[in-house]
């Protein structure tokens, strides 16, 4: 305990031990703080469904029908009509054959992966003589598929960034081994969008299975909103979607998404679906409402890029460095973490909640602010967030 206590410390000491702001009311582009309106830059309620009237009528319903919670693990007295119908729900949105849904994303992440790296086999010979996994990941994936490969235990090749060259010089190393390629689909830092369709050229040279975090681009990307395959019309050639309803489907729960043969597998394979209480059978009823609303609803997803562009062009136009975002994610780097930490308090003096990331998130010395911007942002909140920027970068002296 006493290292503990110098750890925290120190953490306080240097001004590293982040400001938390408690909201009062709904995540609307619009909150209370401290009974003060502040203007809410750092929601991943990216479509404003978590507010939709429409889903808060029909969750009201499911909870009445079903209460609050389901009272046991899906393998033993868990599994309802709701989850079942899910299930169903998410494989046709991501144009799978079949889905399994979680409690959580991270907890999604941290099991599946080893459940696919470590095949769950009865045969003691069949595991002896089992060919080895080398996992290929982004060197900015998240950080519950940093976890999800260290629980894993196996050998974990870190290509760098969006670089199909560092790729293809790691397949081409491990030509013979068993491989899975790792990748957000959106990354959750930068906002840029994984080169999925160059990843499938080259599996379909190396070999391999792809793995897809699309945490940031479930809802967002694609004519329907099923993510970042839909967006290069891949689907067919991913073999497992992974995503969570915690961001633009405005809920709760993590899923994974792909053939019938894997998701059976994955039901008596991954612990955190087998030893976990399943998630309230009336969430999951409200999940697969705002799948309807996000397939159905065009508008709010074209809304949400305007938004966006208009956010991000603006803000180079100011002189600011948005690194190499294309979506929702719009970064404002920083470098110094002090700076980034005297932006956000910067900002948020003036009513705008948009919070400094900065190491271990990022590495060191790449620390910025992290604005999110939603599609039910108006014009008017967008310039207000672009005039206080604007004189922060001169009164802050950012470069």
């Amino acid at each position: 305990m006493k290292n503990i206590i110098e750890s925290l410390n120190e953490i306080k000491k240097f001004g590293q031990y982040p400001d938390v702001h408690v909201i009062e009311s709904a995540p609307d582009p619009e909150v209370l703080i401290g009974n003060k309106k502040i203007l809410l830059f750092c929601s991943s309620n990216y479509l404003g469904i978590a507010t939709n009237k429409q889903l808060i009528d029909a969750a009201v319903l499911s909870f009445k029908k079903y209460g609050t919670g389901s009272g046991g693990s899906r393998l033993l007295s868990g599994t309802y009509d709701a989850h079942v119908a899910l299930d169903k729900k998410v494989a046709l949105f991501k144009a799978t054959e079949d889905a399994l849904t979680f409690n959580s994303g991270f907890q999604t992440n941290f099991s599946v992966i080893n459940s696919i790296v470590n095949p769950f086999r009865l045969s003691i010979k069949s595991v002896l003589f089992s060919k080895k996994t080398i996992i290929f990941s982004d060197a900015l994936n998240h950080a519950s598929i940093v976890d999800g490969c260290r629980n894993s235990k196996t050998e974990v090749f870190i290509y760098k960034h969006n670089d199909m060259e560092d790729l293809e010089r790691g397949l081409k190393k491990y030509k013979t081994k068993r491989k899975l390629i790792v990748t957000d689909g959106v990354f959750s830092m930068d906002g840029d969008i994984a080169k999925l369709d160059q990843i499938v050229k080259l599996v379909d040279i190396y070999g391999g299975l792809i793995y897809v975090d699309d945490a940031h681009a479930t809802g967002v990307l694609g004519e329907h909103g099923g993510g970042t395959a839909e967006h290069y019309h891949v689907q067919d050639k991913i073999d497992m979607q992974m995503g969570t309803f915690s961001k633009a489907v405005g809920v709760l729960g993590g899923y994974i998404a792909g053939k019938k043969e894997l998701i059976e597998y994955l039901r008596v394979a991954t612990r955190s679906y087998i030893f976990s209480t399943a998630m309230p059978p009336a969430i999951a009823e409200v999940i697969a409402k705002s799948l309807d609303i996000i397939h159905d609803d065009h508008h709010i997803r074209s809304k949400l890029k305007e938004n966006a562009d208009y956010l991000r062009s603006n803000l180079q136009n100011i002189g600011f460095d948005t690194l190499t975002s294309e979506t929702q994610i719009i970064p404002i780097f920083i470098g110094d973490d002090n700076k980034a930490i005297e932006a956000a308090r910067y900002l948020f003096k003036h009513n705008i909640f948009g919070p400094s990331v900065r190491w271990p998130a990022v590495e060191k010395n790449r620390s910025r602010i992290r604005l999110t911007v939603m599609s039910t942002h108006t014009r008017e909140q967008l310039d207000y967030l672009l005039n206080i920027c604007s004189k922060m970068k001169e009164d802050l002296k950012i470069k």
